[in-house]
């Protein structure tokens, strides 16, 4: 995944209060979303140190942290040992480089992820052949903001650009909606979060 380099460097500071903060808005909205999930396995895709996934581990059966950078895993699983979680596993992998046709999940999610990958197109329908047929991708991401000139991220996305690509690769029952707006949280701008919800 584009930017691992910076993330490999920053695991181990990464959990700030701003961040803690907002991964637990994130994990609220992907929760109203989620529906008979105590049964269900899911991908936390591009984890990071897991801070939304670890809120929505009593939702889900299991949760599988997914991540480019060996430096966020190795924080997620001192988290995993120091609070002796049962229904969480690891593992370093990148979707932009390769796929796995062993990995199945039910729900997968990504908050703030999409803006680090390049290409989305080829990850998304990586994403696609890992969900169950029925199962749901979630993601939570910046709504576009043409102030943000960046080499490294994308500047956000449009929602409706986005869910015309997704319905493209295969993905149908897609909504989508802004649920948050927030002082200084995208490279020092104000922007705003959306949320969607598709189904294989």
């Amino acid at each position: 995944m584009g930017n691992t380099d910076i993330f490999e460097m920053i695991a181990n500071k990464y959990d700030t209060s701003e961040r803690i903060g907002i991964a637990k808005v994130i994990s609220d909205a992907v929760r109203e979303y989620l529906v008979d999930a105590n049964n269900k396995n899911a991908i936390d895709f591009g984890c990071g140190t897991g801070l939304v996934g670890l809120n929505l581990l009593n939702d889900f059966n299991s949760i599988l942290f997914l991540d480019t950078s060996q430096n966020m895993i190795n924080q997620m699983k001192h988290k995993i040992t120091d609070f002796n979680i049962q229904n969480a596993d690891t593992l370093c992998f990148d979707f932009e480089k390769d796929d796995r046709s062993d990995l199945h999940a039910d729900y997968i999610f990504m908050a703030q992820v999409l803006l680090h990958i390049n290409d989305i197109e080829p990850v998304l329908s990586r994403l696609y052949d890992v969900l169950n047929v029925g199962g749901h991708l979630l993601i939570v991401d910046f709504n576009k903001n043409e102030e943000i000139v960046s080499d490294m991220v994308h500047n956000g996305f449009d929602q409706q650009k986005l869910i015309d690509l997704m319905t493209k690769i295969g993905y149908r029952e897609i909504q989508s909606k802004t649920f948050y707006t927030g002082s200084k949280i995208f490279m020092g701008h104000d922007a705003s979060l959306f949320i969607l919800d598709s189904q294989k």
